[in-house]
C-alpha cells in the first residue's frame, strides 16, 4: 500500500480544483492545469481536498495510484507558489544572456547557442552566470533545466560547464609528468 496516496491533497485558499470524471483541473493565481488520470485510478473532491483511490486491486492500479497523488499535488503548488530551478555556469568567458524570446549561450564553442524559451516558462539571467527558470509545471521547468545543462555539462578535470545551483562535481587528478 502506498503511504504517500493515502494522504488527501490539501487545497490552499485561492486554488480552485475541478473533478470531471477523470480529468482534473486546478486553477490558481499563477495559472492553471489539467490532468487526465488514468481508467484505474478514482479521483474525488472532498470538502477541500482531493482523495486518489486506486479501482482495482492490480499491479498497475497501485502502483500508478501514488504517482497520480503526487502529479496533483504538484499541480497545486505550480498554480499557486510555482517552480524555480536555478543554474551556475563555471568557466572562463562562458556566459548566458536573455534576448526576446531566446537564451544566448557563450560556452567556448565557436559559435552562440540560441535556446528558445518555451511557452509557460520565464527565463532570466541576473547576472552573465546564472540562469533562473521558473513556471507552473513543475516537469517542464525540469526538462527545461535538464536540456540548457546537456549544452555543456560540468566536466570533472577543470570543472567548467553549467551546472544546477549547489551541484558538487567530483574532480579527477590530471595527468602528471
Amino acid at each position: 500500500m502506498s503511504r504517500i496516496a493515502k494522504n488527501p491533497v490539501s487545497i490552499p485558499e485561492g486554488v480552485d480544483v475541478t473533478v470531471n470524471g477523470q480529468d482534473v483541473l486546478v486553477k490558481g493565481k499563477l495559472g492553471e492545469l489539467t490532468l487526465r488520470a488514468v481508467d484505474d485510478i478514482a479521483v474525488a473532491l472532498d470538502d477541500g481536498k482531493v482523495t486518489v483511490t486506486p479501482r482495482s486491486q492490480s499491479r498497475f492500479a497501485r502502483s500508478i495510484w501514488g504517482t497520480t497523488r503526487s502529479l496533483i499535488n504538484n499541480m497545486v503548488i505550480g498554480v499557486s507558489e510555482g517552480y524555480k530551478k536555478k543554474l551556475e555556469i563555471k568557466g572562463v568567458g562562458y556566459r548566458a544572456s536573455v534576448q526576446g524570446k531566446n537564451l544566448v549561450l557563450q560556452l567556448g564553442f565557436s559559435h552562440d547557442v540560441n535556446y528558445k524559451i518555451p511557452e509557460g516558462i520565464a527565463i532570466a539571467a541576473p547576472s552573465q552566470t546564472e540562469i533562473e527558470i521558473s513556471g507552473i509545471d513543475k516537469k517542464q521547468v525540469g526538462q527545461v533545466a535538464s536540456e540548457i545543462v546537456k549544452f555543456r555539462p560540468p566536466e570533472p578535470y577543470k570543472g567548467k560547464g553549467i551546472r544546477y545551483e549547489g551541484q558538487r562535481v567530483l574532480r579527477k587528478e590530471g595527468k602528471k609528468k
